[in-house]
């Protein structure tokens, strides 16, 4: 990124500025999505074909527990970094120091219950944990320690570093892993994969952190300072760790009620689902800091106006790619698996839950600076919702004597209500806070979706399952965004698509740069 390109943080930019890092950071954050869709594919690939269902239901719990530890010793700084540093009385690069300390004592705690009651991640009593499972608890650190370090960058609008560590470095090394470890050990080589993953995706972040800040020189720890931080971003952590247990409560619940082979074809439906969910979640580093600066400048017409827009790209973008990705959905689970086809319902609730969700994430990024107490009482009702919805339906559909590929699709249904209700709660709490919409749903939406079902409907009826992959996803996705470039987008929308070849480059010599780095190391 060269000094023109660079906005100072903490200074407020021209009206037209944090727009177009806005839809910078969607531009690199769209291929870095191509990038991660082009490793999650052969993981899951590898984890369907040569794991199985079970092992990769064992894995998907396993991770889920991990995950869920991570989120909590980050203590929500992953988005709360952003306002501290916008409110920077001492170096910033203390303050990411501080924000280390913090997740590290908090992962500390973290790793030490889970390497001593291993069964928290692998509860199946008929599957105890052995070998190297219960090293898996050191992914903790990294995963807590690789989003401060990526909200750190991201404040600096480094967006290439969280493409480069989260779409290239983590799911080719978790794919190439599992591949190598398959010949060594069949009952860890999930686990093995993705702590690695973890740890590779953790040096990819610190090295351009190091690059960015430099090295934080007359630093102390700040025990106290980094007490009270802790206490002061409790809501802020209380809505991260709910936002992310209401992508993993569904698993969670499944697990509970139903054998570890449907959590895995769940888990491979979730991952093909969520791999869109990344256009999403990525732009909130981009996103935060800019409304930061709107919050701490009182300019709440601009936040409005960036949360619209940005709502309308990530349902844009979420909308076609669900379409794709959900009307040929039984070849997409083929090709994990034959055995993975029964997830088919599973993956159409799912990606529909990402394009309804789109309100809620960014109306929340909001209203963590204006109304974050309440958008955490929202994010509790709203994982209540979920989980209770989860178990009725699922011991409704028993009851009723329902196929249990059908009683598994209780919590994706469940998923997607609960996902309603907060992206209408949130949405409308933001536009009271603001005084102004921030709706970003447009009805060219729904024409374009029109264009993709109509092709959809022959692409699924008329083509083998192989060429509704080869021939149906392209195909849909062309139809879906050739009728809303011609009939919906404006030019502040068509700039998000305005790939520039100098943005590629960097990409590519921030990678460079980082293989040279490694070599040294």
């Amino acid at each position: 990124m060269t000094d023109a390109e660079r906005v100072t943080p903490g200074s407020d930019p021209a009206p037209d500025a944090d727009m177009a890092t806005l839809a910078r950071g969607g531009r690199l954050n769209v291929f870095g999505f191509v990038l991660r869709l082009a490793g999650m594919v052969p993981f899951l690939f590898i984890g369907g074909r040569i794991y199985g269902p079970a092992a990769l239901g064992r894995f998907a719990y396993a991770v889920l527990t991990v995950e869920f530890v991570a989120q909590l010793a980050a203590l929500g700084l992953r988005r709360g970094l952003a306002q501290q540093l916008a409110n920077a009385k001492k170096p910033e690069v203390c303050i990411v120091a501080d924000a280390l300390l913090v997740a590290a004592i908090g992962s500390a705690v973290g790793m030490a219950i889970l390497f001593i009651f291993p069964i928290a991640m692998y509860p199946d009593v008929r599957s105890p944990p052995h070998g190297l499972d219960r090293y898996l608890a050191a992914a903790v650190l990294a995963i807590a320690w690789a989003d401060i370090a990526l909200a750190a960058l991201a404040y600096r609008h480094d967006v290439a570093s969280t493409v480069r560590a989260r779409s290239i470095v983590q799911p080719w090394t978790i794919t190439i892993v599992a591949l190598a470890w398959s010949y060594i050990s069949l009952d860890d080589g999930l686990i093995v994969a993705y702590a690695i993953s973890m740890i590779a995706a953790l040096v990819a972040a610190l090295i351009p952190l190091v690059r960015c800040y430099g090295i934080p020189h007359g630093w102390t720890p700040d025990l106290a300072g980094s007490w009270r931080t802790a206490v002061r971003n409790a809501p802020l952590a209380a809505a991260d760790t709910v936002e992310w247990a209401s992508r993993r409560v569904d698993l969670a619940v499944l697990g509970a009620f139903m054998p570890k082979e449907f959590v895995g074809i769940y888990y491979v439906a979730q991952q093909v689902a969520t791999l869109p969910a990344k256009l999403k979640t990525s732009f909130e580093p981009v996103l935060g800091p800019a409304i930061a600066r709107k919050v701490a400048a009182n300019d709440r017409a601009s936040v409005a106006k960036q949360v619209r827009q940005v709502t309308y790209w990530i349902i844009a973008a979420q909308l076609g790619i669900a379409l794709a990705l959900g009307i040929p959905g039984r070849a997409v689970m083929g090709l994990v698996g034959s055995g993975f086809t029964g997830g088919t319902a599973m993956l159409g609730f799912l990606l529909a839950a990402e394009v309804i969700a789109a309100a809620a994430v960014v109306s929340e990024a909001a209203l963590i600076y204006v109304a974050r107490k309440r958008n955490m009482l929202i994010s509790l009702a709203m994982l209540a919702i979920e989980a209770g919805l989860a178990v009725v339906l699922i011991l409704v559909m028993r009851d009723e004597g329902l196929p249990a590929a059908f009683q598994a699709t209780g919590p994706a249904i469940g998923l997607c209500v609960a996902l309603a209700f907060a992206s209408v709660a949130k949405s409308w709490l933001l536009k009271t806070q603001l005084g102004a919409p921030v709706s970003g749903w447009r009805w060219d939406l729904a024409w374009a979706a029109s264009a993709g079902v109509i092709v959809g409907a022959g692409v699924r009826y008329l083509l083998p399952q192989t060429l509704q992959l080869v021939i149906g996803v392209p195909a849909i996705l062309a139809a879906f965004f050739a009728v809303l470039w011609s009939k919906g987008f404006g030019p502040e929308d068509r700039e998000l698509f305005k790939l520039r070849k100098s943005e590629v480059q960097e990409l590519r010599e921030a990678e460079a740069r980082d293989q040279v780095a490694n070599d040294v190391v």
